[in-house]
């Protein structure tokens, strides 16, 4: 056996697993599916290789592994619903390949259901195998949480939903060996119903707090300071932060077309934290005119335009919207970010800041979309004409607050 496991997709969730696979002394291929966000420096793949990783774009050697674990991306499709071309082309590949007795486990994130209706008979007609019987099954939802530093495979409970019981043991079995705690579902549908459970709760909680943001603004609260102290109480809450929208990789779902009826506060989450990016918008455009100038014309910089700080990933980053609209408006923007070395917004190259402190001095207006540890809030507060901090990330009475 050349590899105890086959990880197949080597995006946001793929590379964490192998490379958690890999520190736990498990011999480890790697097979990507496609064009994935996934990146690793030349010294993590350095180290990856030296303790037993082997990418492979030969999908006969799929066919020589205990476990393979499909972690293909699931992008939204353009109705807005899943799109499960790479969990499909990923099965068909393992398909052709697949032995009895090999453990199949589903990381990707898909609709309730998934793993039995949809995986199940592909994995069936391509190998003549009978999933339970031949070859384990089962679901296992990622929690990759990318750039948390407290939170990582060992410390993260792993939930296990298998076809049958000794499905569930058997993948079990191998996620023991990664982390400190296996949490056992009912079976596949309730194991993909947590991650659906989990991706909606964060959606709904940070839809609330952007109300509450442009709430707060209308009245002239301090929200942050309402959170600063919400966030004392011992029970009962947990604190979420505004923000100008909503990234990642994560595509919430309500399942309208699945179940016949569909989650309302989610449906109406989705379109809170979808205006955002609009809203950012029109707090530039305000506070320019309160200064006296115009948004057209205006220079405006952007800070920060990846989805999440200190990670250079711009899915569903609202950072995009947030500058074609300015442009809409007739602002010239620039953008200034230590981690994305060029950024376009439909085909179009948006300018680099060089200087962070020099272009934040001339600029007419700065807007902080994302706080990458590397910023010096309190130097950029006194460098900035006018300063819109969308993550209440600076000093207080530093900058204008969303």
């Amino acid at each position: 056996m050349p590899a105890d496991l086959a990880v197949i997709g080597l995006g946001h969730i793929g590379l964490p697993l192998a490379q958690a696979a890999v520190a736990a002394g498990i011999p480890t291929l790697g097979y990507r599916t496609g064009p994935e966000a996934g990146s690793l420096s030349a010294a993590e793949l350095r180290r990856m290789l030296a303790r037993g990783f082997r990418p492979t774009t030969n999908p006969a050697e799929l066919g020589r592994v205990r476990t393979a674990v499909i972690c293909a991306p699931v992008p939204r499709g353009a109705d807005g619903a899943p799109d499960l071309a790479q969990v499909k082309a990923a099965a068909r590949t393992l398909a052709g390949r697949l032995r009895p007795h090999t453990t199949v486990i589903l990381e990707s994130p898909v609709p309730p259901g998934t793993t039995e209706e949809f995986l199940r008979p592909l994995l069936e007609a391509g190998s003549g195998l009978r999933a339970g019987r031949d070859f384990h099954l089962a679901c296992s939802p990622s929690r990759v949480d990318p750039g948390n530093r407290d939170f990582g495979a060992a410390n993260t409970p792993k939930v296990i939903g298998g076809l049958t019981p000794a499905c569930t043991e058997s993948a079990a079995t191998f996620y023991g060996r990664l982390t400190d705690k296996v949490v056992r579902a009912r079976g596949p549908r309730e194991a993909e119903t947590v991650q659906l459970l989990e991706t909606n709760y964060r959606l709904v909680n940070i839809a609330l707090v952007n109300e509450m943001a442009v709430l707060c603004h209308d009245l002239g609260v301090d929200l942050w300071d309402v959170i600063r102290c919400a966030e004392t109480k011992p029970f009962g809450f947990q604190a979420f932060r505004p923000g100008p929208g909503v990234g990642g990789h994560a595509v919430p779902q309500d399942l309208a077309g699945r179940t016949g009826s569909s989650l309302r506060m989610v449906e109406l989450a989705q379109q809170v934290n979808s205006r955002m990016p609009q809203y950012v918008v029109q707090r530039a455009a305000a506070l320019l005119n309160e200064h006296g100038k115009s948004a057209r014309g205006a220079r405006v910089l952007l800070l920060g335009v990846t989805y999440k700080p200190d990670l250079a990933d711009l899915q569903g980053s609202p950072a995009h919207e947030i500058a074609l609209r300015l442009m809409e408006l007739g602002a010239s923007v620039s953008y200034h970010d230590p981690l994305v070395p060029a950024w376009s917004v439909l085909d179009r190259p948006i300018p680099r800041a060089d200087s962070l402190y020099e272009s934040a001095a001339g600029a007419d207006l700065t807007i902080l979309l994302q706080q990458h540890r590397t910023y010096d809030l309190q130097g950029l507060s006194v460098k900035a004409q006018l300063l819109l901090d969308t993550r209440g990330a600076t000093p207080t009475g530093a900058a204008h607050r969303l």
